[in-house]
């Protein structure tokens, strides 16, 4: 299985990251140990979760995801072998939120316990909390590393502004640095990443694991109506890309698909593999056949006829 650096953490992933947002909501746990080994026996590795996941599901609380992850780990053995990445900052169900210190010390905590483990791997903040001052978040991440407790942090959702002043903290003061970014990317959402932030990590050599790299399941091609957007639970979201813009890259998508012999939804994992910067896209599933299809997409290798349709249609 390729490897792949997560910019300078010493950390090497697969071309995919699993996305972990699914267990205890749309796959329950006994679906969430057959993704989950699976995945492993297939050579990948390394799973992305968070403890707010998934707080949004009514009776909720956050750490549902966490916990069923934990569960996993203990009754597989061998933590070593996988790498846990998780988050920290989004609202709870009790209503904390954010990147104070104290915040920071009692949620990785709450991790810890939920995913049965004495060590997370890569330690994300979840979104920017401009209420408190970099170098205490900053801060509080390094105390966790010196008590091994974590081994490499990481940021999401931050502006290209806030981690450029993150990474020049983290210098200037000589505290560990987010080794890593999880923004949204794929063939619909492009500027938002490739005008400052691509660019930034590709100089500062972050690693970069873009989230809803199916853009809500729409690159699959199972929404390509209004319609179709009571087939699953994401649907709502993917109306918003029913325009001529989302219909000309589905088109793409399927020509691609049909000329390699493969899925639209490989294809999508298989572009973003390719994006310069881009260390391993993040994606879920909820079925065996699901997570199939997105693991061969990572192998996948397209050619320059496919790449330059699937740019100039998603332009």
């Amino acid at each position: 299985m390729e490897q792949r650096s997560l910019g300078r953490s010493g950390i090497a992933i697969p071309p995919l990251v699993f996305g972990g947002n699914v267990f205890g909501w749309t796959a329950d746990e006994a679906t969430s140990f057959r993704l989950l080994d699976a995945l492993v026996e297939a050579g990948f590795n390394a799973i992305d979760t968070a403890d707010v996941y998934s707080h949004w599901v009514p009776g909720h609380q956050g750490g549902e995801s966490e916990t069923v992850i934990g569960r996993w780990l203990q009754r597989r053995g061998r933590r070593d072998d996988v790498l846990i990445l998780t988050k920290v900052g989004m609202r709870m169900g009790s209503g904390e939120q954010g990147l104070s210190p104290d915040w920071i010390r009692r949620e990785v905590e709450a991790s810890l316990r939920r995913l049965q483990t004495d060590t997370i791997d890569l330690y994300q903040a979840h979104r920017d909390d401009e209420s408190t001052p970099l170098e205490d978040t900053l801060g509080a991440f390094a105390e966790l590393i010196r008590q091994g407790k974590v081994r490499a942090i990481g940021a999401s959702n931050y502006s290209a502004a806030r981690l450029r002043e993150a990474l020049d903290t983290s210098a200037r003061l000589g505290l560990p640095r987010y080794e890593s970014l999880q923004p949204l990317y794929n063939l619909m959402e492009r500027p938002g990443f490739e005008a400052e932030l691509g660019p930034l990590c590709r100089e500062e050599e972050v690693g970069v694991i873009p989230y809803s790299s199916l853009a809500s399941g729409f690159l699959t091609g199972k929404y390509r109506s209004e319609a179709d957007r009571t087939k699953s639970p994401r649907g709502e979201r993917t109306t918003r890309y029913l325009d001529a813009r989302g219909r000309r890259v589905l088109a793409a998508l399927d020509e691609a698909a049909a000329r390699l012999g493969a899925t639209p939804a490989q294809v999508a994992i298989a572009w973003l593999v390719a994006r310069p910067g881009v260390t391993a896209p993040i994606a879920s599933a909820t079925s065996t056949q699901q997570l199939e299809d997105l693991l061969k997409g990572a192998q996948l290798s397209l050619d320059r006829e496919a790449i330059e349709a699937l740019d100039q249609a998603s332009a």
